[in-house]
């Protein structure tokens, strides 16, 4: 056990899966368990085979945070920008960059090691959302006047109504009560 290869080597090259090659370079952590007094490294292969050696990728959550603020926010923030302000609220219109900023984060999570979604993401997202869409209505669309030629009658037809239904009351009383 005094040899100087690598954690890999020494064990069989556990848990190798090409997933280590990221933006950053592998960052692997070895974990190895121990077992009514034993440590791991004593078992029998058999015993290894059955992965109590457990390969764990350590999320830097510090690199993935500055990758996907540099790299996947600023692409947003040309795209919203680009867009304009009244076009936030538009799902329609946002829908494509909301989508391609999804994808990004979990792109780089995916070659960083990290799990995705995690609590950077929930927090990177609510952020984004405080400043591109706090005044958007809850279904997500825009809110705006519907056409005139919608809008007009339903403004017409009840004052139409109203002035009918005044006109009428005005003729019953001045006709006299004879009828009843």
């Amino acid at each position: 056990m005094g040899s100087k290869t690598s954690r890999p080597e020494r064990f069989g090259n556990a848990g190798q899966s090409g997933q280590g090659q990221h933006l950053l370079g592998p960052r692997r952590v070895w974990v190895a368990g121990v077992l009514g007094g034993r440590n791991v490294a004593q078992l029998t292969p058999a015993f290894l085979s059955a992965h109590h050696f457990i390969v764990a990728t350590a999320c830097h959550e510090a690199d993935y945070g500055q990758l996907i603020r540099d790299y996947c926010l600023s692409q947003f923030q040309a795209s919203m920008e680009a867009l304009g302000p009244r076009l936030w609220c538009d799902w329609e219109e946002t829908l494509g960059t909301y989508g391609e900023l999804t994808n990004c984060t979990a792109l780089v999570a995916e070659k960083l090691a990290c799990y995705w979604p995690n609590r950077l993401v929930d927090e990177f997202f609510v952020g984004l959302h405080r400043r591109y869409f706090r005044s958007c209505s809850p279904t997500g669309r825009a809110l705006r006047d519907p056409p005139a030629a919608v809008l007009g009658p339903f403004i017409a037809l009840p004052v139409l109504g109203a002035l009918l239904a005044a006109a009428l009351v005005v003729w019953r009383s001045k006709r006299g009560e004879g009828l009843v």
